[in-house]
């Protein structure tokens, strides 16, 4: 109990936060990451040393820093002494109309959703490799078919999910690397947030006729990681809505 490692980048909040709850709750120490949600983080992994003493750790960084990430893996490997999981979540989101979008927000989505998990998949790959380790991408469903408005994420998240194929093969067989796209989980928030005719319009097109949990997330995530024949696949937890976007 409690002997592997999780880290979980953007892993304060929400759907991050609900993956941390789940693998912890499953006898992992996890190492919850953030770039500026330190009091949440560091209130997340309060509430999981109580319940079990030295299994939760915080570590803040800028993910899209690249040449920063092998001295971030060191300091993930100081803290624990090993690494099972790497659970790449931390994402940018927000629209990017086809006559404004700017060099510097492609740049920006480009860094946080696709740059950062590749680098970090490299920088982590010499531990998972000496652990027989996992990968999971937080991908997209809008990874297969775009989202108006969207393109430049929508073009990252596509790159997310070709990465996610390429490293499962190139880092096999020591290291298997899978992909959950969620669909409407939970709400968008600020630039992206939808008012409730427009929340009752998307659910219309799920087939289950509703929007799904982070716990949903937090299980495919808890599935894929233990399930040792199974790599290069990338699972779409989304009611269905990828039948009809």
């Amino acid at each position: 109990m409690f002997s592997k490692v999780a880290l979980i980048t953007g892993s304060a909040r929400r759907i991050g936060a609900q993956i941390a709850k789940t693998l912890h709750q499953h006898g992992y120490r996890v190492i919850i990451h953030c770039r500026t949600a330190k009091i949440e983080a560091e209130l997340l992994a309060k509430t999981f040393n109580q319940q079990q003493k030295d299994t939760a750790f915080v570590l803040c960084a800028d993910l899209s820093d690249s040449s920063a990430l092998q001295h971030f893996m060191k300091q993930a490997f100081d803290l624990t002494d090993r690494l099972d999981l790497l659970v790449n979540n931390a994402s940018s989101f927000y629209p990017t109309p086809i006559n404004n979008v700017t060099e510097s927000q492609w740049d920006d989505l480009h860094a946080s959703n696709v740059k950062a998990p590749f680098f970090l998949a490299q920088a982590a790959y010499p531990l998972l490799k000496q652990y027989q380790g996992n990968i999971i991408n937080i991908v997209d469903i809008h990874a297969q078919k775009p989202m108006r408005n969207y393109s430049a994420y929508c073009i990252a998240k596509a790159g997310l999910q070709m990465a996610t194929q390429a490293l499962a093969k190139e880092m096999s067989p020591e290291v298997r690397v899978n992909g959950v796209s969620p669909g409407a989980i939970v709400w968008p928030e600020g630039e992206n947030s939808l008012d409730t005719v427009n929340q009752q319009k998307l659910l219309a097109k799920i087939p289950l006729k509703r929007h799904g949990h982070p716990q949903d997330i937090a299980n495919a995530v808890l599935f894929l990681a233990t399930q040792p024949y199974i790599t290069g696949e990338i699972l779409n937890v989304d009611g269905g809505r990828s039948l009809n976007i």
